[in-house]
Protein backbone atom coordinates (compact mmCIF):
# COMPACT_ATOMS: atom_id res chain seq x y z
CA UNK A 1 0.00 0.00 0.00
CA UNK A 2 1.28 3.58 -1.04
CA UNK A 3 1.74 6.42 2.07
CA UNK A 4 2.32 9.90 0.96
CA UNK A 5 3.68 12.13 3.84
CA UNK A 6 5.51 15.40 4.32
CA UNK A 7 4.75 18.59 2.48
CA UNK A 8 7.21 19.28 -0.04
CA UNK A 9 7.42 22.83 -1.63
CA UNK A 10 9.94 23.08 -4.86
CA UNK A 11 9.87 25.70 -7.64
CA UNK A 12 8.10 25.56 -10.97
CA UNK A 13 10.83 25.96 -13.91
CA UNK A 14 10.39 27.90 -16.98
CA UNK A 15 8.68 25.16 -18.58
CA UNK A 16 5.79 24.72 -16.04
CA UNK A 17 7.74 21.68 -14.81
CA UNK A 18 8.18 20.88 -11.09
CA UNK A 19 10.07 17.91 -9.35
CA UNK A 20 7.96 15.33 -8.03
CA UNK A 21 9.48 15.05 -4.24
CA UNK A 22 12.04 12.15 -4.33
CA UNK A 23 9.77 9.85 -1.06
CA UNK A 24 6.54 10.10 -3.56
CA UNK A 25 8.20 8.76 -6.83
CA UNK A 26 10.29 6.08 -4.58
CA UNK A 27 7.19 4.84 -3.06
CA UNK A 28 5.56 4.61 -6.82
CA UNK A 29 9.03 3.33 -7.85
CA UNK A 30 8.54 0.30 -5.20
CA UNK A 31 4.96 -1.24 -6.73
CA UNK A 32 6.83 -0.07 -10.37
CA UNK A 33 5.09 2.85 -11.77
CA UNK A 34 6.94 6.27 -12.47
CA UNK A 35 3.93 8.82 -13.14
CA UNK A 36 1.14 10.31 -11.22
CA UNK A 37 -2.45 10.47 -11.69
CA UNK A 38 -3.76 14.07 -10.91
CA UNK A 39 -6.91 15.84 -11.34
CA UNK A 40 -8.76 19.15 -9.91
CA UNK A 41 -10.01 18.72 -6.25
CA UNK A 42 -13.54 19.13 -5.65
CA UNK A 43 -12.79 20.44 -2.19
CA UNK A 44 -10.31 22.63 -2.43
CA UNK A 45 -7.96 24.83 -4.82
CA UNK A 46 -5.52 22.01 -4.83
CA UNK A 47 -4.99 18.93 -7.65
CA UNK A 48 -5.72 15.80 -5.90
CA UNK A 49 -2.87 13.04 -7.04
CA UNK A 50 -3.28 9.15 -6.77
CA UNK A 51 -1.20 5.78 -7.08
CA UNK A 52 -2.22 3.36 -9.25
CA UNK A 53 -3.39 1.48 -6.55
CA UNK A 54 -5.99 4.15 -5.62
CA UNK A 55 -6.80 4.49 -9.30
CA UNK A 56 -7.42 1.19 -9.85
CA UNK A 57 -9.66 1.65 -6.48
CA UNK A 58 -11.94 3.87 -7.99
CA UNK A 59 -12.23 2.81 -11.74
CA UNK A 60 -13.14 -0.76 -10.26
CA UNK A 61 -15.56 0.93 -7.65
CA UNK A 62 -17.51 3.72 -9.73
CA UNK A 63 -17.63 1.16 -12.74
CA UNK A 64 -20.02 -0.55 -10.89
CA UNK A 65 -22.50 2.60 -9.95
CA UNK A 66 -21.51 3.89 -13.19
CA UNK A 67 -24.58 3.62 -16.04
CA UNK A 68 -22.82 4.25 -19.42
CA UNK A 69 -25.97 4.90 -20.92
CA UNK A 70 -27.97 6.90 -18.72
CA UNK A 71 -28.59 10.64 -19.61
CA UNK A 72 -26.71 12.24 -16.41
CA UNK A 73 -23.48 14.54 -17.62
CA UNK A 74 -22.28 14.90 -14.42
CA UNK A 75 -21.32 11.34 -12.86
CA UNK A 76 -18.71 11.31 -10.87
CA UNK A 77 -17.14 8.83 -12.58
CA UNK A 78 -17.29 10.50 -15.55
CA UNK A 79 -15.90 13.65 -14.21
CA UNK A 80 -12.94 12.15 -12.29
CA UNK A 81 -11.64 9.91 -15.10
CA UNK A 82 -12.33 12.78 -18.00
CA UNK A 83 -10.35 15.49 -16.03
CA UNK A 84 -7.60 12.89 -14.82
CA UNK A 85 -3.90 13.51 -16.36
CA UNK A 86 -1.54 10.55 -15.97
CA UNK A 87 2.22 12.52 -16.04
CA UNK A 88 5.49 10.35 -16.17
CA UNK A 89 8.35 12.10 -14.79
CA UNK A 90 11.41 12.19 -16.52
CA UNK A 91 15.15 11.57 -15.72
CA UNK A 92 15.45 14.40 -13.57
CA UNK A 93 12.03 13.79 -11.60
CA UNK A 94 9.82 16.69 -12.91
CA UNK A 95 6.53 16.50 -14.44
CA UNK A 96 5.17 19.14 -16.64
CA UNK A 97 1.94 20.30 -14.75
CA UNK A 98 -1.06 21.01 -17.24
CA UNK A 99 -2.12 24.98 -17.46
CA UNK A 100 -5.88 24.68 -16.24
CA UNK A 101 -5.11 22.52 -13.36
CA UNK A 102 -2.50 24.94 -12.57
CA UNK A 103 -4.70 27.49 -12.80
CA UNK A 104 -6.96 25.80 -10.85
CA UNK A 105 -4.60 25.59 -7.57
CA UNK A 106 -3.44 29.02 -8.42
CA UNK A 107 -0.16 27.61 -8.53
CA UNK A 108 2.44 29.99 -10.54
CA UNK A 109 6.29 29.59 -9.17
CA UNK A 110 5.90 27.09 -6.48
CA UNK A 111 4.06 23.98 -6.07
CA UNK A 112 3.75 22.46 -2.66
CA UNK A 113 2.93 18.83 -2.55
CA UNK A 114 0.94 17.90 0.37
CA UNK A 115 1.34 14.16 1.54
CA UNK A 116 -2.36 12.74 2.83
CA UNK A 117 -1.72 9.24 3.38
CA UNK A 118 -3.25 7.33 0.68
CA UNK A 119 -3.37 10.20 -1.46
CA UNK A 120 -1.84 13.45 -2.16
CA UNK A 121 -2.30 17.27 -3.25
CA UNK A 122 -0.64 20.23 -4.95
CA UNK A 123 -1.54 23.31 -4.34
CA UNK A 124 0.35 26.86 -4.44
CA UNK A 125 1.90 27.64 -1.01
CA UNK A 126 0.06 30.74 0.11
CA UNK A 127 -3.60 28.72 -0.55
CA UNK A 128 -2.17 25.72 1.87
CA UNK A 129 -1.03 28.42 4.15
CA UNK A 130 -4.35 30.07 3.77
CA UNK A 131 -6.18 26.34 4.34
CA UNK A 132 -3.83 25.32 7.09
CA UNK A 133 -4.92 28.46 9.39
CA UNK A 134 -8.47 28.13 8.39
CA UNK A 135 -8.22 24.05 9.65
CA UNK A 136 -6.58 25.01 12.82
CA UNK A 137 -9.28 27.54 13.94
CA UNK A 138 -11.83 25.10 13.03
CA UNK A 139 -9.72 22.28 14.91
CA UNK A 140 -9.69 24.55 18.27
CA UNK A 141 -13.28 24.72 18.41
CA UNK A 142 -13.49 21.32 17.61
CA UNK A 143 -10.32 19.49 18.90
CA UNK A 144 -10.49 15.79 16.30
CA UNK A 145 -10.47 12.30 18.12
CA UNK A 146 -8.66 9.95 16.32
CA UNK A 147 -9.87 6.41 17.39
CA UNK A 148 -8.03 3.38 16.12
CA UNK A 149 -9.09 0.02 16.13
CA UNK A 150 -6.96 -3.37 16.24
CA UNK A 151 -7.67 -5.08 12.66
CA UNK A 152 -9.53 -7.81 14.20
CA UNK A 153 -12.23 -5.21 16.06
CA UNK A 154 -13.14 -4.05 12.06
Amino acid sequence: MLVFTGTHIHKMDRKGRVSVPAPFRAALSKVGFGEISIFPSYNCKAIDGYGPDLIETMASNTFAAYNPFGADPNNLATQIFELMRQLEWDAEGRVGLPEDLMAHAGITEQAAFVGKGRFFQIWSPEALAAQRSADSSKMAQDPPRLFLRRPEEA
